[in-house]
């Protein structure tokens, strides 16, 4: 994927250096305690801000990338489980580092760190707020002070996400695609061939007449899970200088996306204790040979969204100890990308 290319494939968002991301449909958590991972209910849709020049606001014209429809206090997780490659990637939440709290940055920083480490880091679920715990992404519009961003900032002016990918220096890359070579060969020569590492993938922007302006939406802090997130093992000097490349993820509520696209939005999840009732997996992951990031006060002092939206009225009904389960198409036209 040269050039900076970021690529839809079906509803993954690929970035150069082989990084695949999807954005999952979950369950929302209570926003007090701390909970067990919530499951996946299938990814949400993706579409490009270019194909739709006529029906989407200037201003995301102007920042290119891709649109996602998302429901009041809906939350979501990210998965990068397809990606091939080592790489450095970035998560913003209006353009506030979701891992270091810091403003969003050019560069890789390790004090605090501002990047998750893939593949070592096979998901993240929301902002990098206590020891060994994240809050929950959860979907809340601009303008009530609720995002991540109205709170570190002071401001609600981007909304969305954002993300970056650093891949390993060439010399860094070619050692490691020398030594995954050789495993591949050890694995052959054992009587198999191991798993094909899934297909990369790409995402552009663009622009054209007036159109209405559309409701923004940005991330909050929902309820608390355990998650960790790794520190970054390799030597100073590892990772590329400079992002191969970087996408705009703009969120829609149903309303917009069905007047931007046309299309319907998926229906909102099943409720949470229906999903209990009926037996269904929550998830443990531990890794005793992980470090984890240590929590900033800027992100550890992120208010939950009820503190803005009232009480979560949801019912819930908390996963039985057997419910927890432990864990240890072809690529579409490019997605520009824009100013931001």
């Amino acid at each position: 994927m040269p050039d900076g290319t970021v690529r839809i494939d079906g509803n993954s968002l690929l970035l150069p250096g082989g990084v695949q991301v999807q954005f999952m449909r979950t369950l929302r958590l209570p926003e007090t305690g701390t909970h067990a991972l919530p499951p996946g209910l299938g990814t949400f849709p993706l579409r490009r801000v270019e194909d739709y020049a006529d029906s989407v606001p200037a201003e995301w014209r102007a920042r290119g990338g891709v649109l996602l429809p998302v429901y009041l206090r809906e939350a979501m997780w990210l998965s990068f489980s397809g990606s091939t490659e080592p790489a450095a990637l970035q998560v913003g939440v209006g353009k506030v580092c979701a891992i270091s709290g810091k403003p969003w940055s050019a560069q890789l920083h390790r004090d605090p760190q501002n990047y998750v480490v893939l593949p070592r880091q096979p998901w993240l679920d929301g902002i990098n707020s206590g020891k060994g715990t994240v809050r929950q992404f959860v979907a809340v519009p601009l303008g009530l002070g609720a995002t991540v961003e109205g709170q570190v900032t002071g401001e609600e002016v981007w909304g969305g996400l954002q993300l970056q990918s650093f891949p390993l220096t060439p010399e860094k890359l070619a050692a490691w695609r020398e030594e995954q070579r050789a495993r591949t060969e050890i694995r052959y020569t054992g009587g198999g061939w191991g798993a094909a590492p899934p297909a990369p993938g790409a995402v552009p922007a663009g622009g054209a007449a007036s159109a209405p302006r559309a409701a923004a939406m940005g991330l909050g802090a929902g309820g608390s899970m355990r998650q960790e997130v790794y520190q970054d093992s390799r030597p100073h000097g590892s990772w590329a200088a400079t992002p191969a490349g970087r996408v705009f993820v703009h969120l829609v509520t149903p309303p917009e996306w069905r007047r931007i696209t046309g299309e319907e939005p998926p229906p909102s999840p099943v409720d949470r204790a229906a999903y209990t009732r009926a037996g269904l997996p929550w998830f443990d992951y531990y890794d005793e040979g992980a470090s984890d990031v240590a929590p900033t006060d800027a992100l550890g002092g992120v208010k939950p969204v009820g503190e803005w939206l009232g009480d979560d009225h949801e019912p819930w009904q908390q996963p039985s100890p057997y419910q927890i389960k432990p864990l240890g198409d072809a690529p579409g036209k490019p997605v520009e990308d824009g100013n931001w």
